[in-house]
């Protein structure tokens, strides 16, 4: 399972690579900024003290596990678009997807003691739908600009690494039903925007 983790980014990557149209911007920057991030909160540890099972938890995934270590480089990466950090467009899965590789590894290494199948499985698998589904669409609200369009789209950039957070507090709280429904919601958006990659492709 720490393999998993561990390779799990940088494969997935590779393989989105082959069938889109990526544009590789910013991967330096990427892969820097997420080694020090990663070795920062190595360093430091945890922001939230989680609790038991209730909000203490779920916050405690959002912040310190799932939601927020994908938020950074999306957020990251719009500054750098932003301010001509690239020489061209940015695909904000691939940005995210690269800063988390090095996130990915010593996360495996700190996890790998005792931790089952909720961080070293689904918590990875959690980081790329988040990355890919925002992605998605953030491509959406670009390549069709009606009212309605933005709005769902943004809603739903807000409601997945909510959702995310949710499936990471499911399964540790042990409602593994509700855990693999919110999995599956949660990558939906990632699964219509593998699909529309390899049509294109």
């Amino acid at each position: 399972m720490s393999f998993f983790c561990m390779l799990w980014i940088p494969m997935f990557f590779l393989l989105r690579r082959s069938f889109s149209d990526s544009d590789s911007s910013g991967s330096v920057w990427a892969l820097l900024l997420g080694s020090i991030t990663a070795i920062i909160q190595f360093l430091l540890g945890d922001i939230v003290s989680p609790g038991g099972f209730g909000f203490s938890r779920w916050l405690y995934g959002f912040i310190d596990i799932v939601s927020l270590p994908v938020l950074i480089p999306l957020f990251i990466c719009f500054l750098m678009l932003l301010f001509r950090g690239f020489s061209g467009g940015a695909d904000f899965a691939s940005f995210t997807m690269l800063w988390l590789i090095p996130v990915g590894g010593l996360r495996a290494l700190s996890w790998s003691s005792g931790s089952g199948p909720i961080l070293l499985i689904a918590v990875p698998l959690l980081w790329t739908a988040l990355a890919v589904g925002i992605h998605f669409f953030i491509n959406l609200m670009v390549d069709n600009n009606r009212w309605y369009m933005v709005t769902i789209s943004i809603l739903c950039i807000l409601l997945l690494p909510a959702i995310a957070a949710t499936t990471y507090w499911a399964f540790f709280s042990q409602q593994t039903w509700l855990g693999f429904l919110l999995l599956f919601a949660v990558h939906i958006p990632f699964g219509f925007s593998l699909t529309f990659d390899i049509l294109r492709a």
